[in-house]
C-alpha cells in the first residue's frame, strides 16, 4: 500500500509507521515537530523512520493546507491515517488556540484532502476523552459523547462529527479510533508514566491527582498498533456490519463511517500503576496527593467487544510487562543502559 500518515514523529504515529514500513509499505509522513514537549524525542523517532528507503518525510503544520496538499501529491495514498493532533487534556486549559488550530482546522484540511484524493479508507485518531461525563461502564462506541469536559475532548469530538459528514457527502469510508491511555517505549514526556518514572528515578516527588482514586484503561503501544494495522483493511461498509450477539456495531446508518474503541479493557487504579513502577524501579515514590484537576474523569474503561468482533485484536499486554518495556527503553535512551526486555528495532 501507499499511505499518508500524519503525526509520524509523534508517539503513536512513529510506532505505526515503523510497523508498516517494515511490512514493505510506502509511507509519506507528515508532522509539524511542534515544541509541546521535548523535540529531541520527536527527532529520535523521525531519525529511525528515515532509515527506511520507503519513507518520505514532510515537515509542516496541519493548518498549512497547501503543504498538506503537496504531501498528498507525493503520497498518492491508498489509505490516509490521521494521527497528528494537539494532545494533552490539561494543556488545553492553558493554550486552547493550539487545539482549535490543529484538531479542528487541521483535521478539516485532512478531510478536504481526502475529498480530493478519494482514498479507499481514512482512519482518524480520536480519544476516550470524548466520553466525558458518561456514567456507563464500560464505555461503548454507541454511548452518548456530547458532554465533553475539556476543550481537547470537544475538538476531537468535533473532528469525528466533521468526518461523519464528509463520509456521508463524499462516500469516503472512515474509521474514528478512540484511544485509551496509550503508553510504551518512545512515549510522550507529558504523560503520567514518563513523568512518574523520571521523578521517582531522581528521587523527586510525583503529583498524584484525584488523591490516587483515578482508574485508567491503559493500552500498550504494540497492542494499539496491531489493532490499527488490522483495521486498515476493514473500511466501513454494510458488508462488514457486525451482527454478533452481545455486540452493537457503531457503523452509521447513512454513511460509511464507524467508531472503534482501542483500549486495554482491563482498567488499573492509579495507585496500583504507581506501585508497579516502584517495584520495577526498586525505589519508592514520594507522593504528593492532590485533588481532581479540571477536566479529569474518575474512571475510563473501554468496551473492546466491537474491536474484537471486527479484527480479533483486543489488547492483551499486562501493565507490568508494558511498564518494564518502557523502563528498558527509558534507560537505553537517556543513560545508554540496556534493559532485559528486547526492544523493537
Amino acid at each position: 500500500m501507499r499511505l499518508l500518515i500524519t503525526g509520524t514523529s509523534g508517539f503513536i504515529g512513529y510506532h505505526l509507521a515503523e510497523t508498516l514500513l517494515a511490512a514493505g509499505h510506502d509511507v509519506v509522513g507528515y508532522d509539524g515537530m511542534t515544541p509541546y514537549y521535548d523535540v529531541s524525542v520527536k527527532q529520535a523517532r523521525l531519525d529511525r523512520l528515515k532509515r527506511h528507503a520507503n519513507f518520505v518525510n514532510v515537515t509542516a503544520m496541519l493548518e498549512d493546507a497547501a503543504a498538506l496538499d503537496r504531501a498528498g501529491e507525493i503520497a498518492r495514498p491508498d489509505v490516509i491515517i490521521h494521527l497528528a493532533a494537539q494532545a494533552g487534556v490539561r494543556y488545553s486549559l492553558e493554550n486552547p488556540q493550539a487545539y482549535m488550530n490543529a484538531n479542528v482546522t487541521g483535521s478539516w484540511n485532512v478531510l478536504e484532502l481526502a475529498r480530493k484524493l478519494r482514498p479507499r479508507h481514512l482512519l482518524l485518531a480520536s480519544t476516550s476523552s470524548v466520553y466525558g461525563a458518561n456514567a456507563r461502564i464500560p464505555f461503548a462506541e454507541t454511548d452518548r459523547a456530547d458532554e465533553p469536559l475539556t476543550l481537547y475532548a470537544a475538538t476531537k469530538r468535533s473532528m469525528e462529527l466533521m468526518a461523519h459528514s464528509y463520509a456521508h457527502l463524499w462516500r469516503i469510508p472512515m474509521t474514528a479510533m478512540r484511544f485509551f491511555t496509550v503508553y510504551g517505549p518512545y512515549g510522550r514526556p507529558d504523560m503520567a508514566l514518563f513523568k512518574f518514572v523520571a521523578a521517582i528515578d531522581k528521587g523527586d516527588p510525583i503529583d498524584v491527582y484525584g488523591e490516587g482514586r483515578l482508574v485508567r484503561d491503559f493500552t500498550y503501544i504494540d497492542d494499539l498498533v496491531r489493532a490499527m494495522h488490522a483495521l486498515i483493511d476493514l473500511a466501513p461498509d454494510e458488508a462488514n456490519r457486525v451482527s454478533r450477539d452481545g455486540v452493537t456495531d457503531s457503523l452509521s446508518q447513512i454513511a460509511p463511517f464507524r467508531v472503534v474503541n482501542i483500549g486495554g479493557g482491563n482498567p488499573v487504579g492509579l495507585l496500583h500503576f504507581i506501585e508497579a513502577i516502584e517495584a520495577l524501579l526498586g525505589k519508592p515514590a514520594i507522593k504528593r496527593m492532590l485533588p481532581m484537576q479540571p477536566g479529569d474523569v474518575p474512571r475510563t474503561v473501554a468496551s473492546t467487544a466491537l474491536l474484537d468482533a471486527l479484527v480479533g485484536a483486543a489488547p492483551a499486554t499486562q501493565v507490568h510487562d508494558g511498564i518494564q518495556a518502557f523502563l528498558n527503553w527509558y534507560r537505553l535512551f537517556y543513560t545508554g543502559e540496556a534493559g532485559s526486555v528486547k526492544l523493537r528495532t
